[in-house]
């Protein structure tokens, strides 16, 4: 493969790890890639997935991933492995620019592209005996990839940690119980994964059967064949498995052999954690289409969420919150579904960092808001990746802190003894404390 030399890395894009998944394999689990002869392109990325909200070129061919590496030299360095949020509906791995955690960690950093909406994860029982879950099984099939493939580049692939944030942490939790990904990773990092937010395979079916009726696939006897015949424009959502708060998700179901629905996690070390105004972000997408929250309209909008209504109006009083019911509302909504299951999470495991991200300016592309974001969902990112062809320049601070994340990270993926809990704040780096309180957590569990 021909790649790209910059000063402190090299860079390998558009690197097939699995078949393209179109025609007879569309909704097949992923094939291996063929190999090929000569010297092979590799300056480019690969398409992005299908998908409605497309900020670059898409295609159903599309299971590509990325290598970054340090300089030649070294051999056996440790591996991250990145997975890319997007609600399993939109993104690709060419946007985390990782130049800032290979210049950090002296580490080997892979991005990759999965199947994303109906194609990644329609389980309609027409399509075989244990459908969807198809984007899951390539993120499997690129952890081989790197298995077989990252010593060529310097990567150790006894030293794996698989990483995501949003969908893409949802999915590294599935990773730790699903038996296909045992021994394609020592560690794991999971950030602003609301890994409770899935569904069951049952469940994915029924949904699954009426997303493809309403696609025009009605006939059961023919529908396989029919949605293999259907145009890529007419599978770029996806059905919805889950609602948090109005956020849909498709994702990966739970039961059967690929996640069976009862199964301990593999006993890894583990970095989770949150930023501290999760949902002000898709809150600040519902108030874009009208869904706005008032004093007068507060308890109308506990009540879409919570059973019991009353108590979280007692528990997040308006006085708290300057008055903004907006902000009310965003808090009890990331403290029951990020942040308190995040930490239930991190307690359960046997070797569990944690983390809480708290800078409201970070640079981070968020939606037009008429309440302050705070330190919103995503808002970490630009401080480990460079995201997207034109990424803000960040101010002194902001970069002081990019490299405290970045050498944390690293770190992490290098092997640091789990324990710690950090907070992450525009004045840098502190001791997390008073995280239950602070989310109302205690509150949270009683109602469980």
């Amino acid at each position: 493969m021909r790649g790209i030399v910059s000063a402190g890395h090299r860079l390998f894009q558009g690197i097939p790890y699995a078949a393209p998944p179109v025609g007879e394999l569309r909704w097949q689990p992923p094939a291996p890639a063929q190999p090929w002869t000569g010297e092979r392109d590799a300056t480019r990325p690969g398409p992005h997935c299908p998908q409605a909200l497309a900020d670059a070129l898409t295609s159903e061919d599309c299971l590509y991933l990325n290598v970054w590496t340090p300089p030649a030299g070294a051999v056996k360095r440790p591996v991250l492995v990145w997975l890319h949020g997007g609600a399993f509906l939109t993104g690709g791995g060419d946007r985390y620019q990782a130049a800032r955690l290979v210049g950090h960690g002296d580490a080997v950093v892979v991005t990759l592209n999965y199947r994303l909406g109906a194609l990644g994860f329609l389980a309609d029982p027409a399509l075989g005996r244990e459908p969807g879950n198809y984007g899951f099984l390539d993120q499997q099939q690129a952890l081989r990839w790197v298995r077989d493939n990252i010593a060529s580049f310097g990567g150790d692939p006894g030293q794996v940690t698989v990483a995501g944030e949003s969908a893409g942490g949802i999915s590294v939790c599935d990773h730790l119980v699903a038996p296909g990904s045992r021994g394609l990773f020592r560690a794991a990092i999971i950030q602003s994964g609301p890994c409770q937010a899935q569904t069951t395979l049952p469940d994915a079916e029924r949904k699954s059967v009426a997303y493809s009726a309403a696609q025009g696939c009605t006939d059961r006897s023919t529908a396989a064949a029919c949605l293999r015949a259907l145009p890529v424009a007419k599978l770029l959502t996806g059905p919805s498995y889950v609602s948090v708060a109005g956020v849909d998700l498709p994702g990966p179901a739970l039961g059967g052999s690929v996640l069976p629905a009862k199964t301990a996690a593999v006993p890894v070390p583990v970095l989770i954690g949150t930023t501290h105004d999760e949902f002000t972000y898709f809150l600040a997408e519902q108030a874009a289409t009208g869904f706005v929250v008032d004093q007068h309209s507060y308890p109308q909008a506990l009540a879409r969420v919570f059973p019991d209504p009353a108590a979280v109006a007692r528990a997040y009083p308006l006085d708290s919150f300057h008055g903004n019911a907006s902000l009310a509302y965003a808090a009890a909504v990331t403290d029951w579904a990020f942040a308190c299951p995040a930490a239930r999470l991190a307690g359960s495991l046997p070797a569990a960092s944690t983390y809480e991200f708290d800078d409201p300016t970070s640079p981070a592309a968020a939606p037009r808001s008429p309440f302050p974001l705070g330190a919103t969902h995503a808002s970490e990112l630009p401080y480990l990746f460079e995201l997207g062809d034109r990424p803000p320049a960040l101010t002194p601070a902001q970069q002081r802190l990019a490299d405290r994340m970045a050498g944390d990270w690293m770190s992490f993926v290098r092997g640091r003894p789990a324990g710690s809990a950090i907070a992450y704040r525009a004045d840098g780096a502190r001791p997390l404390t008073g995280f239950a309180e602070d989310h109302r957590c205690g509150f949270w569990a009683s109602l469980r």
